[in-house]
């Protein structure tokens, strides 16, 4: 089998593009060359996502699976094919994240739920929370798409600039520069914020 890093560097993003093509008709070596080239970065994400490999490795399954079921409904105009792969991965993730901390809290003793509940936000202290989370995201939502994309891959799927520039298929400056200025505008339109904590 061909090392990992060098049939990344064979196939870049517009072949990513094609491989989803195929995969949506049945081909399954696709689906196998796409799993090759992207399957190290997927898997990093879920393991910051999970903190644990072996969970890790079946959401990594479960991420390919969907891949394979819903390849004929990606769409290129809405995004890369490794940022639709990533969505795919996070969300996968969270839900197993969360289905596991249901399972845990219905095996834990009442008592343990007790302090749960007297440990939460008191109700003021959870609407502040909640009119900064929707600060957030409206300054998020003003910025321009090629910030926006840029930043949420950084701060909510954990990418470092080199894996997103290989996700878009961007050079590397480029994506500097998109992450500087979009970092620069929500500095600005989240001042009230740091100024409110000082």
């Amino acid at each position: 089998m061909e090392p990992q890093g060098s049939l990344q560097a064979r196939i870049s993003t517009p072949d990513w593009t094609a491989l989803i093509k195929r995969i949506a008709v049945g081909d399954q070596s696709a689906l196998a060359d796409l799993y090759d080239a992207t399957s190290r970065l997927i898997f990093g994400l879920i393991v910051r996502i999970l903190g644990d490999r072996s969970t890790a490795e079946e959401v990594l399954l479960d991420v390919y699976t969907q891949v394979w079921r819903q390849a004929a409904g990606y769409d290129p105009a809405r995004g890369a094919p490794l940022a639709w792969l990533l969505t795919i991965a996070r969300s996968r993730a969270i839900d197993r994240r969360r289905s596991g901390q249901f399972d845990r809290q219905h095996q834990e003793p009442l008592e343990s739920a007790k302090e749960e509940l007297s440990a939460g936000a008191s109700p003021e202290e959870a609407t502040v929370s909640s009119e900064r989370q929707q600060l957030v995201r409206s300054a998020l939502a003003s910025l321009v798409p090629e910030q926006r994309e840029v930043i949420e891959l950084a701060y909510f799927s954990g990418l470092s600039h080199s894996e997103i520039a290989l996700a878009l298929g961007q050079p590397l400056g480029t994506v500097k520069t998109r992450t500087r200025l979009g970092m620069m505008k929500l500095a600005e339109l989240l001042r009230p914020l740091r100024e409110e904590a000082s």
